[in-house]
């Protein structure tokens, strides 16, 4: 996959939101999104939380916030895929956003999406047609969309790195 994916996250409220918006964070970056951007509120904290999570665990994921929504949305030059649980079956519709070659930009939201969002996208995605969180939302996208490829990923400059086993806690702890 040759494409960028970008994670549009609506609705950021400093004082409820930080953990859950850092977990969309999180997520994104595990899961292979290259950016998030947190729209209209600018937040420092979770901003420097992720970029320390980023220094020690590798990648080169990026993480903004406070551009508005509709900003980066009229300058983005790629697709735009709305998660939901009112938009097509993703099983239905993964192979076809999967195919493109366009980059991608995934809107997730914290509070009530504007209706604007349903009518920009290029796709509206429902993962389930029942209420559920943002993060699984977007685990469950990304994870679909590279096939469970992202798994598998080692991250470049990376100065903890977990070993699996099957008991116990295994870490290495690299020196650059």
């Amino acid at each position: 996959m040759q494409y960028k994916i970008v994670v549009l996250r609506y609705g950021h409220r400093p004082e409820r939101d930080k953990r859950i918006t850092t977990h969309c964070a999180l997520v994104a970056r595990a899961f292979g999104a290259h950016k998030i951007i947190i729209a209209d509120v600018k937040d420092k904290n979770i901003e420097s939380s992720v970029k320390k999570v980023v220094k020690l665990w590798g990648g080169s994921f990026e993480i903004v916030s406070g551009i508005p929504w509709k900003k980066v949305v009229k300058e983005w030059t790629g697709e735009i895929i709305n998660l939901t649980m009112y938009g097509l079956p993703i099983n239905k519709i993964i192979d076809k956003i999967r195919n493109s070659s366009k980059d991608k930009l995934i809107l997730i939201g914290a509070e009530k999406v504007p209706k604007d969002f349903y009518e920009i996208a290029d796709y509206n995605v429902a993962i389930t047609n029942q209420p559920h969180s943002e993060v699984a939302a977007l685990a469950v996208f990304l994870h679909e969309l590279y096939q469970g490829e992202e798994l598998e990923r080692e991250l470049e400059n990376a100065k903890i790195r977990v070993i699996p086993c099957k008991k116990g806690k295994k870490v290495v702890k690299f020196e650059y």
